[in-house]
């Protein structure tokens, strides 16, 4: 039997939201089951993920640089995953201060993994995130300084990495340069940006022609119905698929939390509730290329590992709004991800060795412990 057109086409661009229909787990229930899919995959030198599973691999990624990189950046956010949805159990900061331990020894080995290669900026930016919350726990003078002075080798890590025309991507095929030649890609330079915030609000430096010119290369890539470019380098090519609406749902929230974080007067509260109802409603288009394995093969050139990536920084541009607003979208964000919880605990969009599960499980708890009035019980 033959679908009618119409109907298949809902089907698609409603995806997402259709699976807002829970399995019957709670909100709750899941991140119980999302913390202890990683208390029980930590390795056993306190990181998270690895460079196993080989299969089908299509990233390419120079050793051993891009694979240390790849692993902090991953310990990184379920540091923070762990740290906003801990309650009082001992277990979750047994892992943390291992985690914590393995964290603050790598960091400073972590450096762009070849000349065309930077896949050290994702370290480096939520690294700075990681490090801001583990100030918040208990600890010595000494490891506080320790922290802090981990914290501006990052933002100093970033000022370095910059593009030569501001803001931040992760090759430089153009020129090998010292400082890179990299055309910026919207979403890292908003990764990158998101995190620059929060460390000038928890009181560290961070120099301001940095963020200018990051802010810069964001908006130039802006179209006006505030879907975002992949990246500069893709701006005589604005109509192409990737740069759509459907194809900026993965960064388009993002972007947007970045911008407003830092005081653009474009992305009103109206605005970014119009693209957290696009994720809502059509995020079909994005869910598509969940566990794809090659990057960019499905619809509008969308990667799968845009997907849980999209679904965190909407949780921030939530946040943004005044609480009255925040509910829905809260409620919404975790309908779609509660029934994508695999059945050992864990999420994931993208087959890339061993991590993929430990950026995809730290990013969907996240979302769904911002949805709750306090942080999830013991």
């Amino acid at each position: 039997m033959r679908v009618p057109a119409l109907l298949l086409l809902a089907a698609l661009l409603l995806g997402a939201g259709c699976a807002s229909a829970s399995r019957g787990t709670s909100r709750e229930d899941a991140i119980r089951r999302g913390r202890d899919f990683l208390l029980t995959h930590q390795n056993r030198d306190g990181s998270w993920g690895s460079a196993r599973r080989t299969k089908d691999l299509n990233i390419y990624a120079p050793v051993p640089g891009a694979h240390l990189a790849y692993r902090a950046a991953c310990t990184a956010l379920c540091i923070s995953s762990l740290v906003e949805t801990s309650g009082a159990s001992q277990a979750p900061q047994e892992a943390v201060l291992r985690a914590e331990t393995w964290l603050l020894e790598a960091l400073p080995q972590v450096r762009r993994p070849s000349a065309d290669v930077l896949y050290n900026v994702w370290t480096h930016a939520y690294a700075l995130q990681a490090l801001l919350d583990l100030r918040r726990l208990p600890g010595s003078e000494e490891r506080l300084q320790r922290i802090d002075g981990e914290v501006r080798l990052q933002v100093s890590m970033l000022a370095r990495t910059e593009s030569v025309d501001g803001g931040w991507g992760y090759y430089d095929f153009r020129t090998h340069s010292q400082k890179p030649g990299t055309d910026a890609t919207s979403f890292i330079t908003a990764t990158a940006l998101l995190a620059l915030k929060e460390a000038r609000e928890a009181g560290f430096e961070v120099p301001q022609s940095l963020v200018d010119r990051a802010l810069a290369s964001i908006r130039r890539q802006r179209k006006p119905d505030l879907s975002y470019l992949y990246g500069e380098y893709l701006k005589m090519w604005p109509l192409m698929g990737i740069n759509v609406p459907a194809g900026s749902l993965g960064r388009s929230q993002a972007c947007n939390a970045a911008l407003r974080s830092w005081g653009d007067p474009v992305v009103t509260d109206e605005r970014i509730e119009e693209w957290l109802n696009r994720l809502e409603t059509r995020g079909g288009w994005l869910d598509r290329g969940r566990k794809f394995p090659v990057p960019h093969e499905s619809w509008f050139g969308v990667a799968g590992y845009f997907f849980y990536y999209g679904h965190y920084y909407a949780a921030y541009c939530v946040d943004l709004l005044p609480p009255a607003r925040r509910g829905r979208h809260r409620d919404a964000l975790a309908g779609i991800l509660v029934p994508l919880q695999e059945k050992d605990g864990s999420w994931w969009d993208y087959p890339q060795y061993d991590y993929g599960q430990y950026w995809g499980t730290p990013m969907a708890l996240m979302v769904l412990a911002r949805g709750l009035p306090d942080r999830a019980p013991d």
